[in-house]
Order: C-alpha cells, then structure tokens, then sequence
C-alpha cells in the first residue's frame, strides 16, 4: 500500500483532512446542544492522525532531502483545516515526492549520515518502523492528553 513515499504521504494528508471533518463537525454539533463526548472522540481521533501526519512528513523530509522550509511547511500544514491537501499537491507538483524509499547506499556522500544509515536500517524494517512511529506518537498523545485540552479547564 505504500511503496512509495509519495502514496504514504497523500494517505495521510486526506486522513488528515477527514479528520478535521470529523472535529468541526463534532464542535459544531455541541454548539447546537449535542453531547460534547463528541468532540472528545474527534478530537483525540483528530489528534492522533495529525501527530502520525507530523511523523510521516519528518519521515519523508529525510528521505526526500527536503530543504528545512519545506519540510516545515508540510509539517505546520497540519494546523490549518485542510491545508495538508494543497500541501500535498504542491509537493507532487514540485517533485518533492519522486523517487522511491532510499533502501541503498549510494556514491552520495549525504548517504552516509548516522540519520541516513539509520532511516535505511529501519526502512528495510517497515514494521519495526511503523511499531517506533507508533510508540512516538502514542507517546507525544498521552503526554497532551495529559495536559489537556487546548484553553485548558
């Protein structure tokens, strides 16, 4: 399903997008006098896509060798509703998606890095990836969980 960083990046991006649906959605329905556990859903739903998203744009930021402004430009793309899908397509339509996972060495010198030994270690390990990833996250989550809601109560 994601062979290339490019299709990884473009799932996230719309999951991203739905998810902020889901959160508007959900804040607009406690406006109107619905249980507001929904925006507890949504939010923490919400929550976890946009710090995977965050994840995978970092992810991608080394493997592509994104300048550090694009690559803060597809991370804070997050904070805005919606705004990972032009996002996206602006970094399709740049190139900045091409190419393949950067599974081997080559004459680059910028492949014989710590991160970039590190990333192609753990590349030709997806689930290892995916599972460090996961614990990342979940890790970020509690953390704002614990600290709770954004205006605080």
């Amino acid at each position: 399903m994601f062979r290339t960083p490019a299709r990884l990046f473009r799932v996230l991006a719309i999951a991203e997008a739905i998810t902020w649906t889901l959160l508007i959605s959900a804040l607009i329905a406690r406006a109107v006098g619905l249980s507001p556990v929904l925006v507890t859903i949504a939010g923490g739903i919400h929550g976890f896509v946009f710090l995977s998203y965050g994840a995978t744009a970092v992810l991608l930021a080394f493997n592509q060798r994104w300048h550090v402004g694009v690559a803060i430009t597809a991370i804070a793309s997050a904070i805005v509703p919606y705004a990972t899908i032009p996002a996206e397509i602006w970094l399709h339509r740049t190139g900045r998606l091409e190419g393949d996972w950067r599974l081997t060495e080559t004459d680059d010198p910028r492949d014989r890095t710590w991160y970039d030994r590190t990333m192609r270690w753990f590349l030709h390990r997806p689930w290892m990836l995916a599972l460090l990833i996961l614990a990342a996250v979940a890790a970020i989550f509690a953390v704002l969980l614990l600290l709770g809601p954004p205006g605080g109560k």
